[in-house]
């Protein structure tokens, strides 16, 4: 049975055909600068890359344009091979707390939570609307963002705020990434043959967040009502006093709405090197005695281990720590500093396996009192698979 995964940005379209008989991917790749000049797409088939600008003013031309291709290149031979259309969806509030069919009622659903994911939301549902038209009779799936962490209790999800802002506003702690530390948090059971552990799972990229998880669920993740919130990032802050907000306003003249963008797109490894939001760039000048990049990336490490350590209090102990996403699976400097500062929990890493990148490997030495793994997050095959699960079970 195939089954494609949709990704659908603003302006671009992103996407990965699956045969699920034995999950391999047939075929993925991305439309970008829909609506803009320059529209392209990108191709990834049977080892080849294929790139062309193509005109493309609404996601439905994309998407119209991509089945053709999925049909030229034989891919499938037609339409009716696809059996299900599985959609990320950023932000799903408090209400979805696991993957649902897609209907009307859904749809004003993640039309309603857009505030929360003002840049996703909105983009998400053009690519569902897109699909519906050019494939109205099949299946289509949402997977939310929020719904791993929706298991979360609430005394971890509510802030200490007024107690009505939750209830009349929904001011609460959301989450995001849910997806991959869902798919982490499987791949973690397999390699234990159990569900009974303990695990702190770090998806850390350009975006990122820690999450504590027990017995297979969330109990505490780092980022928060808005993806601003947890650890540092590439351009994005993570948790600062938000004093800062009205302060700088003032200094710069700036209202509320500029100086959030500043702590989203300006900040975090960008705006302390003032270098690169690329880790890759700041290792890099790290090795020139930068003093900036250095201080960066000792910040950078600084906040992982704050959380990681504040998760292990929590689970009272931990069994594994993974590293996944951009950063997690290919930067070898940063897992080594993170886990040398967690010596005292007992961690302690193997340096030669450490060198992996991108692929699912025990960092750590026999003597550790933690596991420590790297393993490569895949949210694309998690919508596949909760797509297949709804349709055998419908």
């Amino acid at each position: 049975m195939k089954i494609i995964s949709i990704n659908a940005g603003s302006s671009s379209l992103k996407f990965s055909l699956f045969e699920m008989t034995d999950e391999s991917v047939l075929i993925s790749g991305a439309f970008e600068r829909i609506g803009s000049d320059g529209s392209c797409y990108t191709i990834k088939y049977n080892g080849q890359k294929i790139t062309e600008e193509v005109s493309l003013e609404t996601h439905t031309d994309a998407v119209k344009i991509l089945l053709d291709k999925l049909v030229a290149l034989e891919v499938i031979r037609s339409l009716d091979e696809i059996k299900g259309v599985g959609h990320r969806i950023v932000h799903g509030g408090s209400k979805y707390s696991e993957s649902v069919f897609v209907t009307n009622q859904v749809m004003d659903d993640i039309e309603e939570c857009k505030d929360f994911a003002p840049l996703h939301n909105p983009a998400h549902l053009l690519g569902i609307k897109a699909f519906r038209e050019v494939l109205p009779d099949t299946p289509m799936v949402v997977v939310f963002d929020t719904a791993f962490h929706q298991t979360m209790d609430e005394v971890t999800y509510l802030y200490p705020v007024p107690y009505h802002w939750c209830g009349d506003y929904g001011v609460r702690k959301y989450g995001a990434h849910g997806t991959s530390h869902r798919y982490i948090t499987n791949v973690v059971k397999d390699i234990l043959q159990k569900e009974d552990f303990k695990l702190i799972s770090c998806h850390i990229g350009n975006g990122g967040s820690i999450t504590a998880i027990k017995n297979m669920k969330c109990v505490d993740t780092s980022m928060g009502f808005t993806p601003l919130a947890g650890i540092m990032m590439g351009t994005r802050s993570g948790d600062v006093d938000p004093s800062i907000i009205p302060y700088v306003m003032e200094k710069e003249g700036k209202n509320a709405s500029e100086v959030l963008d500043d702590l989203n797109k300006r900040s975090g490894v960008f705006g302390m090197s003032e270098y690169s939001h690329d880790l890759r760039d700041i290792v890099s000048k790290c090795e020139g005695n930068d003093p900036k990049a250095i201080l960066a990336k000792d910040k950078y490490v600084r906040r992982i281990v704050d959380y990681i350590s504040q998760y292990y209090v929590l689970l009272e102990g931990c069994d594994l720590i993974v590293f996944t996403a951009g950063v997690g699976e290919n930067n070898s400097v940063i897992r080594k500093e993170v886990c040398e500062k967690l010596a005292c929990l007992g961690v302690e890493i193997d340096l030669e396996k450490n060198a992996v990148r991108g692929e699912t490997q025990k960092i750590s030495t026999d003597q550790s009192k933690i596991d420590v793994y790297v393993i490569p997050t895949d949210e694309e095959l998690m919508i596949a698979r909760d797509t297949l699960e709804l349709i055998k079970n419908r």
